[in-house]
C-alpha cells in the first residue's frame, strides 16, 4: 500500500513518539509498503524539503513553531499548523499523489484538517493512532478548568476523532472516552519498540558515584504529568541503603526542579543525567536492574508508556507509581513483571520497592526469572511488526467494504 503517515514528531527529536514512529516506520517498509511520514518543520528556508530516512520517504512541511514557546502561542501555532502544512504540500512534488491510506497520531488534536484533506483527495480510509487522551487527561489533573479552553480542545480532539475511520487507543480502558463514537471503529492497538542493540552509553553508572549498587532508573520525559516528587520521597527513604542507587536521565517542564530539590536534600543516591540519544537506552539499561514508571495519581486515562514498553524489552522489571484503575495495573501483576502502587504513598512504594530488589538479586543473572518473563512480555504484545499488519488490516478493511 502506499500509505501517508502524519506526525508532529520524528528523528532527529528525541521523544518517545519520535522513536515509536521511527520504529512503525521501518517496518511499513520492511513489510513492502510505500510510505512517506509528514513532518510540520519550523525554521525551513523553503516551503517543503523531501528527505529519505531508511527507505521511508520523509516529507518535511514549514509551519509555525510549536515547542518550547508558551501555551497561548503554542495553540494558536498548533491550530494553524495543518493549514500551513496543506499549504506547502501544495507547492511540493507530491501534491498530486494520491495515497491507499492515511495514518496519523495524537498527541498532537491538530491533524484532523490535512488528514481529512488526504482522505477526501484519495477516497481512502484513515486510521488514528491515539496515545495520549487531551484534553481529558489535563482537566483531570487540574491543569485546566472545564471552561471555555477546555470546550476549545474539546472541539478540536472531537474533530480529529471523527475524521477517523479508525481509531487505535492504548488500552481496553481508554473506549470510555470513545463510547459516544458508533460510527468509528475503536480498536486496541498496543504500543510497540522494535529490538535495538546495545551500541554503549555516554551516561556511566558502571564506575560512577553509585557503581556496585543496585540500580533504578528513570528515563523520560520529567513533567507535571508525571508526578515525581514520590520518587525523590522514596529516594530520601532508601538513603541508609548504601546498595541502592536511583539513576534519571531525560527532559521536561519539571526536570531542574527535580535536580535542585535533590541537591537541597543532599540525596547522594540519585544521579540525574541530560536527556541521550534513543539509540544509547540499551546501553543505559543494561547498566540497571529495575525500571521506574511514574504517573500523576490524579490521571484517569489509561496509558501504557514508552518507557514501560523499552523497560519490558531490555528485561527490566517495573516499580510503578501510577493512578487508581489504570489497565497497567493489571497487567503487571498479571504477568509479574514488577510491583505497582496506586496509592501515591512513599510507604506503600518504599516497601514494593524493597520487594522487589529482593526479588531481582534473588533472580541471579539477568536473563533468568523476572527479567525473562519481561522479556516474554515485550515480544507477545509489543512488536511494531504486530502493530503495522493491524493498521494495514484495518485500511484495508475499510477499502474493500467502499
Amino acid at each position: 500500500m502506499r500509505i501517508a503517515l502524519i506526525a508532529d514528531t520524528f528523528p532527529p527529536l528525541r521523544t518517545s513518539g519520535a522513536v515509536q514512529l521511527r520504529d512503525l516506520s521501518r517496518e511499513f517498509v520492511r513489510q513492502g509498503h510505500a510510505l512517506t511520514v509528514m513532518l510540520p518543520t519550523a525554521g525551513l528556508s523553503t516551503p517543503y524539503l523531501l528527505e529519505d530516512f531508511d527507505g521511508v520517504q520523509v516529507l518535511r512541511l514549514a509551519a509555525p513553531k510549536t515547542k518550547d514557546i508558551d501555551y497561548v502561542r503554542r495553540t494558536i501555532s498548533e491550530f494553524l499548523m495543518p493549514f500551513a502544512m496543506l499549504r506547502n504540500l501544495r507547492k511540493s512534488h507530491l501534491a498530486q499523489q494520491r495515497w491507499d491510506g492515511v495514518v496519523w497520531y495524537a498527541p498532537t488534536i491538530f491533524l484532523g484538517p490535512i488528514a481529512s484533506a488526504l482522505k477526501k483527495r484519495s477516497a481512502c480510509k484513515g486510521y488514528l493512532i491515539v496515545r495520549d487522551i487531551f484534553p481529558e487527561w489535563a482537566a483531570d489533573m487540574g491543569l485546566m478548568g472545564r471552561g471555555l479552553p477546555y470546550r476549545f480542545f474539546k472541539t478540536v480532539a472531537n474533530y480529529q476523532y471523527s475524521v477517523a475511520d479508525v481509531i487505535g487507543i492504548q488500552t481496553q480502558g481508554n473506549h470510555t472516552y470513545f463510547a459516544d463514537r458508533p460510527d468509528c471503529n475503536v480498536e486496541v492497538l498496543q504500543n510497540w519498540l522494535s529490538d535495538a542493540p546495545d551500541v554503549g552509553c555516554s551516561v556511566a553508572v558502571v564506575g560512577g558515584a553509585l557503581d556496585g549498587r543496585t540500580i533504578f532508573v528513570y528515563a523520560g520525559n520529567m513533567g507535571v504529568a508525571q508526578g515525581m516528587d514520590i520518587l525523590l520521597n522514596l529516594a530520601e527513604r532508601l538513603l541508609e541503603r548504601r546498595d541502592i542507587g536511583f539513576v534519571f536521565v531525560g527532559r521536561g517542564s519539571d526536570a531542574q526542579r527535580l535536580r535542585d530539590d535533590a541537591r537541597a536534600r543532599n540525596l547522594n543516591n540519585v544521579a540525574f543525567y541530560d536527556e541521550i540519544d534513543p539509540t544509547e537506552i540499551p546501553g543505559l539499561y543494561a547498566q540497571c536492574h529495575i525500571g521506574i514508571v511514574a504517573l500523576d495519581p490524579r490521571h484517569k486515562t489509561h496509558n501504557i508508556p514508552g518507557k514501560f514498553v523499552s523497560y519490558m524489552q531490555s528485561g527490566l522489571p517495573v516499580l510503578a507509581s501510577i493512578n487508581p484503575g489504570n489497565d497497567l495495573v493489571g497487567m503487571i501483576e498479571r504477568e509479574g513483571v514488577g510491583r505497582v502502587c496506586t496509592d501515591y504513598s512513599v510507604d506503600t512504594l518504599l516497601r514494593l520497592a524493597l520487594e522487589l530488589v529482593d526479588e531481582v538479586l534473588a533472580a541471579g543473572a539477568r536473563d533468568q526469572a523476572i527479567s525473562t518473563r519481561c522479556k516474554a512480555l515485550s515480544a507477545k504484545l509489543f512488536s511494531p511488526e504486530a502493530a503495522v499488519k493491524q493498521i494495514v488490516a484495518a485500511l484495508k478493511l475499510g477499502s474493500d467494504s467502499n
